[in-house]
């Protein structure tokens, strides 16, 4: 039976799909839409990314402004990252909090991300990382918050990261919050 385990994050999720191995290999649903309707989650999903990283990239925190807002089911097909979310909600009681999941080839979970979140992982060996979306792109609705924001505390588990200039060059938290307030 595959284990949907909710977060100290209201509304993110954590999905471990049951997993059937023998001498052959393995086999398991990656996404089935029953499993986040019996949690109440209804996504109409529109686009799948796929990305390959180096051991020791970190990439994000990224998110989508409405109307273009997007949530994510994101996991790892190889390699293992790890994966953080930002709450960037108004009015949710975790606004500003952070949640750090492991998601890995060998355990073949995955996180649903709603969308108001920041997102990002880090690459603890090499990966071939990939997501739903449930809406499209749009370069003029992009934002993030800055991946090392002291405030945040992230522990990203790389010396020495690869990133991208873009990445670098977000607003901290409390920049961001000044700005614009948060996530609508």
């Amino acid at each position: 039976m595959t284990e949907l385990r909710k977060t100290p994050i209201s509304g993110v999720m954590e999905i471990l799909p049951r997993v059937f191995e023998d001498p052959r290999g393995l086999f398991f649903e990656s996404f089935r839409e029953d499993w986040l309707k019996s949690v109440n989650i209804e996504e109409n999903w529109v686009q799948d990314n796929q990305s390959s990283s180096v051991k020791g990239t970190v990439r994000g925190l990224h998110f989508q402004r409405a109307p273009y807002a997007q949530a994510k089911l994101v996991r790892v097909i190889t390699g293992r990252v790890l994966d953080v979310v930002v709450d960037l909600r108004m009015g949710s009681e975790t606004f500003g909090q952070s949640l750090v999941v492991e998601l890995s080839a060998a355990k073949n979970n995955q996180l649903y991300i709603p969308a108001g979140f920041a997102h990002g992982f880090s690459v603890l060996e090499d990966c071939i990382f990939a997501y739903k979306c449930s809406n499209y792109y749009h370069k003029g609705s992009e934002g993030g918050i800055l991946w090392n924001d002291p405030k945040l505390g992230i522990d990203w588990k790389v010396a020495d990261p690869v990133i991208s200039d873009k990445d670098t060059g977000w607003p901290t938290l409390e920049e961001f919050v000044e700005r614009e307030g948060g996530l609508k």
